[in-house]
C-alpha cells in the first residue's frame, strides 16, 4: 500500500511559480511510475505530467509543456512538479499518483494510488 502526501500548493498571481511535492511512504517508491493530475471545479481529473520509475522519461499534457517540469528523487521517495508561468486556468486541486505499470500512462485508471490533493489557485 503506497501512501502519498502532497504539499506546496497555495494562492499565487498569474506568472508566478510554485513547486509541488509528493512524499511516498513506500520503500519501493522507485518501482513506480509517478504522475500528477489536476481537477478543477466541475471538471474531470486530468493528466498533467508523468515520470518513469528511474526518472529518465517524462510525459506532459500539451497545456503545460514548456512551463511545468516533473522530477523525482528516489532516495527521498519524493516526486516534484515545478510550475512556472502559472495562469488562472491552472487553478485546480493537484493530485499525485503512483502506477505499477511500466509505461507512463495518461489514463487515471492506470494509477492505483492517490494522494489527498493540494489546492493551487492562480489569480489574474
Amino acid at each position: 500500500q503506497v501512501q502519498l502526501v502532497e504539499s506546496g500548493g497555495g494562492l499565487v498571481q498569474s506568472g508566478d511559480s510554485l513547486r509541488l511535492s509528493c512524499a511516498a511512504s513506500e520503500r519501493t517508491f522507485s518501482n513506480y511510475v509517478m504522475g500528477w493530475f489536476c481537477q478543477a471545479p466541475g471538471k474531470e481529473r486530468e493528466f498533467v505530467a508523468g515520470i518513469s520509475s528511474s526518472g529518465d522519461s517524462t510525459v506532459y499534457a500539451d497545456s503545460v509543456k514548456g512551463r511545468f517540469t516533473i522530477s523525482r528523487d528516489n532516495a527521498k521517495n519524493t516526486v516534484y512538479l515545478q510550475m512556472n508561468s502559472l495562469k488562472p486556468e491552472d487553478s485546480a486541486v493537484y493530485y499525485c499518483a503512483a502506477s505499477p505499470y511500466r509505461g507512463i500512462y495518461t489514463a487515471r485508471s492506470k494509477y492505483g494510488y492517490w494522494g489527498q490533493g493540494t489546492q493551487v489557485t492562480v489569480s489574474s
